[in-house]
């Protein structure tokens, strides 16, 4: 397999906010080494199912695992912290001003960038502005970006935008640099060392990083086996130290051996519905659908009993805005949902093609449980696999799909991220969702500056999602992780789905 600098394969919409715990073989939510003496140094071989498309921050193709990638690469003006709260990264501080109309962010001095060079105020302006000319969610309405005589860089707004902020954790690049595909750059705690296509991706230490004592590793290597059972074996011969593991696997692995960590992904699982084609057009057969598809047994079945329902295009972490009231919006009632498809005129039923990504074994587990809840009410489903490059060319770009099982995320810890995709000219809305009373409320939620009124918007827009079953949402998948036992601590959790190896350390 020829090996590169850096190209781009594929890039997943799932899995990777992980805990790790360092003592004891039960499972648990994380720690950071109780009882173990931490040091500095070492390495990590962490193996997992897909690799990112790309590797540009500012490429429109990157999603889940390659943002989580590159979240130890890039850091943007803010950065998340592990309680959902934004803190400066290569800004120093910031200000919020003209009733949200202005945004002034006093830039780090001393920030380098990892050939070296300085980071300067022209970056941080090239790489605002080509997210605003690539049309990126949060970027449309900037206005104008400025750099300052004092180098600060202040933002104006097209109109008072007082939930702006995480859309600058978008990764800052350098305005010089030619091909970020090939030679990628950043500000973060790693640099990328080597990228061996379908093997590996290796990340080094950056020792110019701008918080001191950080990253503890001096190396993470991401070892991509797209097949479970050879990631399996990769486990048990010890060829990775640590693995992104499905439910299924767990069950096969050692205590003795491994710590099992389960946290949620923080991205939503769901069964996505294609609203233009026939019949899923119809709101009544949207309806006869998420009433006989029965989410605690695709839960049971598909997931060893591990995880929580969630009817809610936004994930439970974020609980200010979350509706809890949609944790089960359709309770199973197969005599009704006969009934919605008879009134919608498909009393015999009718084919469903269910497209899945094959690499994705839970989603794979999830349509089979699916297809036989189907059946009950005369939908004859068949599961078309494909692989992931298909999947995001010809569902999420040419939406040319009827169904399809997959988890979304969202780039940042804002809920308009998750929601934006559901607007009806947004660029993402594979869904084809078009609704005009939740255009009007998303756009009232953009220039609504009250924070408890934007929760309250925020929950009538889950609201009118969910009535309208664009989709039938199932849950954030719990996450499961395998270390090898007693080896790493300090690895901490977000409401978002990235993993952090900054404050991750071998265990001496």
């Amino acid at each position: 397999m020829k090996k590169r600098n850096i190209a781009g394969v594929i890039i997943t919409l799932i899995l990777m906010s992980i805990l790790l715990t360092s003592a004891g073989g039960r499972e648990g939510r994380g720690s950071r080494g109780t009882g173990s003496t931490q040091g500095a140094g070492g390495t990590i071989r962490f193996g997992i199912s897909t690799e990112p498309a790309t590797l540009d921050p500012l490429s429109p193709s990157n999603t889940a695992d390659g943002r989580s990638i590159l979240f130890n690469v890039y850091e943007g003006l803010v950065k998340p912290d592990t309680d959902g709260s934004l803190k400066p990264a290569v800004a120093e501080s910031y200000t919020i001003e003209q009733n949200g109309l202005l945004y002034v962010f006093r830039l780090r001095k001393g920030i380098k960038f990892h050939n070296g060079a300085d980071m300067k105020p022209e970056d941080v302006a090239f790489t605002l502005n080509s997210a605003v000319k690539a049309g990126f969610t949060g970027f449309t309405q900037v206005s104008n970006v400025e750099i300052r005589p004092d180098g600060s860089i202040a933002i104006s707004l097209k109109a008072p935008e007082n939930d702006f902020l995480p859309y600058l954790t978008l990764g800052i690049v350098p305005a010089d640099n030619p091909d970020r595909e090939k030679n990628p750059i950043g500000t973060g705690p790693f640099a990328i060392e080597s990228y061996a296509v379908q093997r590996s991706l290796t990340l080094v230490k950056n020792p110019n990083y701008r918080q001191p004592g950080l990253p503890h590793l001096d190396r993470v290597t991401y070892v991509f086996t797209a097949d479970s059972d050879a990631l399996l074996l990769a486990l048990q011969a010890g060829s990775v130290d640590a693995a992104n593991i499905t439910g299924s696997l767990v069950q096969q692995l050692d205590p003795a051996r491994f710590d099992i960590v389960s946290s949620p992904s923080n991205a939503v699982q769901l069964m996505a519905l294609n609203n233009e084609v026939k019949p899923l057009d119809n709101l009544k057969v949207r309806l006869a659908i998420n009433y006989v598809i029965d989410i605690p047994e695709i839960i049971d079945a598909a997931f060893y009993g591990r995880g929580e329902p969630s009817g809610s295009p936004i994930i439970p972490a974020l609980s200010r805005y979350y509706e809890a009231g949609l944790v089960n919006p359709y309770p199973v009632d197969t005599e009704k949902a006969r009934t919605l498809l008879a009134e919608a005129g498909y009393a015999g039923g009718f084919p469903l093609e269910i497209i899945v990504p094959s690499n994705y074994i839970m989603h794979v587990d999830t349509a089979q449980v699916i297809v036989n809840q189907l059946r009950k009410i005369g939908i004859s489903a068949n599961i078309k696999l494909v692989d992931w490059a298909t999947w995001l060319s010809d569902v999420y770009r040419g939406r040319k799909y009827e169904a399809t099982i997959i988890s979304l995320d969202a780039s940042n810890i804002s809920p308009r991220t998750f929601l934006s995709r559901y607007r009806s000219n947004g660029g993402s809305n594979f869904l084809n969702f078009k609704n005009e009373e939740f255009d009007r409320v998303y756009d009232e939620i953009v220039a609504e500056p009250d924070d408890d009124k934007r929760i309250v918007l925020y929950k009538r827009a889950q609201r009118i999602i969910s009535d309208n079953a664009a989709a039938v949402y199932i849950q954030d998948i719990y996450n499961f992780s395998a270390f090898t036992k007693g080896r790493y601590g300090g690895i901490v959790n977000y409401p978002l789905y990235v993993f952090d190896f900054a404050p991750v350390y071998r265990i001496q």
